[in-house]
């Protein structure tokens, strides 16, 4: 128990890289096995490969899977459902933590759940992420405005090409809250629908700012 006392000791992080546990561990001989070890006995978990997080009793507080989705695979921040879910756009709790990526789209299972990433480019990728803190962690997901047009864009259920659509679709289809929908920021909009340069999305922020559904904060 000491042994695992002294690397808990010596790993700050709940979520860490090879590199770091390899580093924790450049007292013996044999890291590779000594990391077989600890992964047989719980007390790290291999998220993926390269990643890892303490086992259930050796964490000090809870694992942030926003921030592990970050890490998994990137660049990326979340983003489309489980943003919207986080900021308080739509009621449901989302199970899978959604992001997007300047890479190819992928999926990923892991002991902490399942992460999944949407690939956006150029300038559509780089605008709208924000990093949030909460306690002692940090991570990138996208604003309220990114991850509603981010979602309205890899919904290829949905059209868009006309504007009396997206009524149905937003507070029918996504179940955006209303109240919420008013704390949309149009600066912020406009933005990203500029940086999109789609007339989907431009429609969208039309629909909007016509049902005076934005805020000009």
């Amino acid at each position: 128990m000491e042994e695992i006392a002294r690397i808990r000791r010596e790993i700050t992080r709940e979520v860490f890289d090879y590199q770091v546990l390899t580093d924790a561990l450049s007292g013996y001989s044999k890291p590779r096995d000594k990391i077989t070890k600890l992964l047989a006995g719980g007390a790290i978990v291999r998220i993926k490969k390269g990643l890892y997080c303490f086992g259930e009793g050796l964490r000090r507080e809870p694992i942030s899977r926003e921030q592990v989705a970050n890490l998994i695979y990137g660049p990326s921040y979340v983003s489309l459902d489980y943003a919207l879910s986080y900021h308080g756009l739509i009621p449901e709790r989302v199970e899978v933590v959604t992001s997007v990526t300047t890479r190819r789209s992928r999926n990923f299972e892991t002991p902490l759940g399942s992460f999944s990433y949407r690939m956006l480019h150029g300038a559509r990728y780089v605008t709208g992420a924000i990093l949030e803190a909460i306690d002692k962690t940090t991570f990138l997901i996208a604003t309220p405005e990114k991850a509603l047009v981010d979602k309205i864009w890899a919904d290829k259920r949905f059209s868009g090409n006309r504007m009396s659509d997206f009524g149905a679709y937003l507070l029918d289809d996504l179940r955006i809250e209303e109240e919420a929908m008013s704390r949309l920021i149009e600066s912020r909009l406009e933005s990203i629908a500029l940086a999109y340069d789609s007339a989907k999305i431009s429609r969208l922020v039309r629909y909007l700012k016509r049902l005076g559904r934005v805020s000009d904060a």
